[in-house]
């Protein structure tokens, strides 16, 4: 009877394990959890402010969207294709005491509506920028901002670049350029 219950919880350990690596490593690269401090410095950049809607698009566990609901009073979408990140951030969210204010969607952000976001966070590689750029562009609303870290999107020039930490802050629409046409003004 021990060894069916042993057996049970690995089997299950290895399931969940299985879809927390496998099912988003079909949608793009493996989740990498953003720093704390560099969160709370992309959101500031941003100016998220208290009531609008901020969406974390790869949303990973949830800790993007737990920093804007506590300590900016926003409220926080995450789009996750995960189904155990999913159920983790449901499960963190109660936790805080904050899930009054925090949504958590399953799906591609390839194919996420965002008509109602002030704020857009992703962590994503340049490859994946480049894909999402488009999407972006019809799905935001005017004056939105789309804050990017590590990545920038390589055919619209930046608002602000936070050159310590590489965080892009875009507001929509983009303006046609890139983030050497930001340094240049800059510049001069």
């Amino acid at each position: 009877m021990l060894y069916l219950v042993v057996f049970t919880l690995l089997f299950l350990i290895v399931i969940l394990s299985a879809l927390w690596m496998l099912v988003p490593a079909f949608y793009g690269p493996p989740s990498v959890p953003t720093r704390l401090k560099r969160i709370r410095k992309a959101l500031q950049l941003a100016n998220l402010q208290p009531g609008e809607t901020v969406y974390d698009l790869g949303a990973g566990d949830g800790r993007v969207l737990l920093i804007a609901a506590s300590e900016f009073n926003a409220n926080a979408v995450g789009v996750e294709v995960g189904p155990v990140q999913c159920l983790l951030i449901k499960f963190r969210c109660l936790a805080s005491g904050h899930g009054d204010k925090i949504r958590v969607k399953w799906g591609n952000y390839f194919k996420a509506e965002l008509k109602d976001a002030d704020v857009v966070f992703i962590y994503a590689t340049s490859k994946e920028t480049s894909k999402l750029a488009g999407h972006l562009k019809t799905q935001m609303k005017p004056r939105a901002r789309l804050v990017s870290i590590s990545a920038d999107f390589p055919e619209w020039e930046p608002t602000v670049i936070d050159e310590l930490d590489l965080i892009f802050l875009y507001v929509m629409p983009p303006v046609n350029g890139s983030p050497a046409t930001y340094f240049i003004k800059k510049a001069g």
